[in-house]
């Protein structure tokens, strides 16, 4: 199978996730669909958001402020004909992930883009990531700002009909808050930035093909201690905004929009009880949408006391 042909045979697939004919025109995976639960029901807006395990999809900056232990899981399927599906574990400063795609039939095309059989298509990514805050390290002075600095390794396969194929890739991030002394109403301002896809390739047999380099920069803040808005913009011509609202600790109220190629709206809802997350989002695409659902564990914020009373209250 030849790389058009391949690359026409998973565009079928991308278009239904949300993706444009540019995902097509270079190697396509896993890593082309916008990754997590919580962020997406938000428009997929987390380059600069700390949020708990979700934190490892988007930057890995990000990990060097988490406060503990983290982890999450989540299951989507597209109009029962592709199911995507993703772990990760993060612990502060560090972070491991693997995302999970598979099709079991999707329609083939030969090089001159005539339809063949039918092909079945999966793709995965494992992530390994670090993220450092400069101040933790005793030899360097206080730079006097929250920043932090991060760096990710994706071993990324993909396979459609019988042929297969490999590559790694590398990511570099960035992010610093931004104390705002003057404006109480606005709160955990921060900026940050990645470089996606530095290095490396896919090879399916003969054929090596790069995978799409972006840059991508994104921006968040907390109004009111209740409303947190993000938005970010990628280089490469997508964009991504959305907004949260928490009226209580427990509650997380999701809109969003990510545009590209074509535009999708999100929707999403978060139940936060003692550590035990629960999250949904509703992503629209180009045919019909797709519904999210995942657990978190967030061990950090896990009130193990209180848990401990209310088992007891079921005990004899």
């Amino acid at each position: 199978m030849t790389k058009t042909r391949l690359l026409l045979s998973v565009a079928l697939l991308c278009a239904g996730w949300g993706l444009g004919a540019a995902a097509a025109t270079t190697a396509t995976t896993v890593l082309d669909i916008a990754p997590g639960v919580g962020v997406v029901g938000a428009g997929g807006a987390g380059i600069s958001l700390i949020s708990s395990a979700e934190t490892l999809y988007y930057n890995p900056a990000g990990l060097a402020s988490l406060p503990g232990i983290s982890f999450t899981s989540f299951f989507s399927s597209y109009l029962g004909e592709a199911n995507y599906s993703a772990l990760a574990l993060t612990f502060r400063n560090f972070g491991i992930g693997a995302l999970l795609l598979n099709s079991g039939s999707i329609q083939g095309y030969d090089d001159e883009g005539q339809p063949t059989e039918l092909l079945g298509y999966s793709s995965s990514a494992y992530i390994f990531a670090f993220g450092i805050d400069p101040s933790d390290l005793p030899f360097l002075p206080d730079l006097g700002m929250p920043m932090a600095f991060g760096a990710q390794l994706k071993a990324i396969t993909a396979k459609i009909g019988d042929v297969g194929g490999s590559g790694f890739t590398l990511d570099i991030g960035f992010r610093m808050g931004l104390p705002l002394g003057g404006f109480s109403a606005v709160s955990d301002v921060a900026i940050a930035a990645t470089a996606v896809n530095l290095f490396g390739a896919m090879s399916y047999d003969e054929i090596s093909d790069d995978l799409a380099m972006d840059l991508r920069v994104g921006a968040s803040a907390r109004i009111v201690g209740t409303i947190t808005v993000a938005a970010d913009l990628y280089l490469a011509g997508a964009a991504r905004f959305g907004v949260s609202y928490s009226p209580v600790p427990t509650l997380a109220l999701r809109l969003g929009v990510m545009s590209g190629a074509g535009t999708s709206f999100t929707a999403g809802l978060g139940v936060n009880v003692q550590g035990f997350l629960v999250d949904y989002a509703y992503v629209g695409h180009t045919v019909g949408g797709s519904h999210r659902v995942s657990l978190t564990l967030d061990f950090s914020a896990l009130d193990i006391s209180a848990l401990g009373r209310s088992m007891r209250r079921f005990l004899p």
